[in-house]
């Protein structure tokens, strides 16, 4: 596997595309579960495959090369990205998993989504594993896929390059007081920590979808809420978390920025960070996060990446 320092593009492969459609590349047809736990029962499907599927479960959609980094952090012997893929082979043809790519007017996606099936939920089931999963969760909107595969990265990467790193939480709900409204940060929660001391970062996932500025509008008047009446407990969190927008792009961030300020969404109580996918693939986060800042003497913002020493 390609290691996250060596990838070259240019472009997130978690970015917007112009005319993009989701195609499915599963299996039809019927499997019973008698055939399974034949399978099962010759060990053709081993602990690796009810992993795979918690893992499934937990991040709703994900790429099979981030199975493979969170597999290998967890010690599960794979060897190589094909075992792997062969793997999930299996395991769609047996309608435990299925899976899609992404079409548009410049070609194929390269990468398949992996999301659960029927099969796949009831064997959770059986051992005593929460699964919430419905038929219309795959049918999700490109765009929400996209955020999820983007905080899926993020969430790995930090996992595996910040050495103060302590958990994760897929999804977080929050709820905004004045308004009354609960909502969730899109990119998750990731927490730091040392000796008795922690951080929470949670990460709100920004894509270039349809009317993207006024669903930014919409999520920012949430979050100026959430930090205006902020008390230790809050969501969860025992201190305030420090929030990060996650954008496509490096363009990106200047015109997300740019909508917050035009419309007086600014969060008081904390300096807004932001990042893009592509800075997770390198080798140490620690100056992977920027703010906008004003230059008194143009009265001009100006982009400064900052360097955040607990992300080394």
């Amino acid at each position: 596997m390609v290691e996250d320092q060596d990838i070259k593009t240019k472009v997130s492969p978690f970015a917007i595309r112009s005319g993009e459609i989701k195609v499915f590349d599963g299996k039809d047809g019927y499997v019973s579960m008698s055939q399974i736990i034949e399978k099962i029962n010759i060990g053709h499907i081993s602990d690796v495959h009810f992993k795979i599927l918690e893992l499934v479960n937990e991040f709703d959609f994900i790429t099979s090369r981030q199975l493979f980094q969170l597999l290998d952090t967890e010690k599960f012997e794979i060897k190589s990205q094909d075992k792997l893929n062969n793997k999930l082979d299996q395991m769609v043809k047996l309608k435990m998993l299925t899976r899609y790519y992404f079409n548009s007017e410049e070609g194929k996606g390269i990468y398949r989504i992996y999301c659960l099936e029927k099969m796949g939920k009831y064997l959770l089931n059986s051992r005593g594993v929460e699964c919430k999963w419905q038929p219309t969760d795959n049918t999700k909107p490109i765009a929400m896929i996209k955020k999820r595969l983007a905080e899926n990265q993020t969430l790995i990467a930090y996992k595996n390059k910040v050495k103060m790193f302590s958990s994760y939480q897929v999804k977080v709900p929050m709820k905004a007081k004045n308004i009354n409204k609960q909502f969730k940060a899109t990119g998750g929660r990731i927490t730091l920590a040392k000796n008795d001391r922690s951080i929470d970062f949670i990460f709100e996932v920004i894509r270039r979808e349809e009317d993207w500025e006024q669903k930014l509008i919409d999520k920012m008047k949430l979050y100026k809420d959430f930090y205006a009446n902020f008390v230790p407990l809050d969501s969860g969190f025992k201190s305030m978390p420090q929030l990060i927008l996650l954008c496509e792009d490096e363009r990106h961030m200047a015109e997300t920025f740019k909508v917050i300020v035009m419309n007086g969404l600014e969060i008081e109580n904390i300096t807004l960070y932001y990042t893009t996918d592509l800075r997770q693939n390198a080798e140490n986060l620690s100056n992977s996060l920027t703010v906008f800042k004003l230059d008194k003497t143009t009265n001009k913002y100006k982009q400064e990446n900052v360097e955040i020493k607990a992300l080394a």
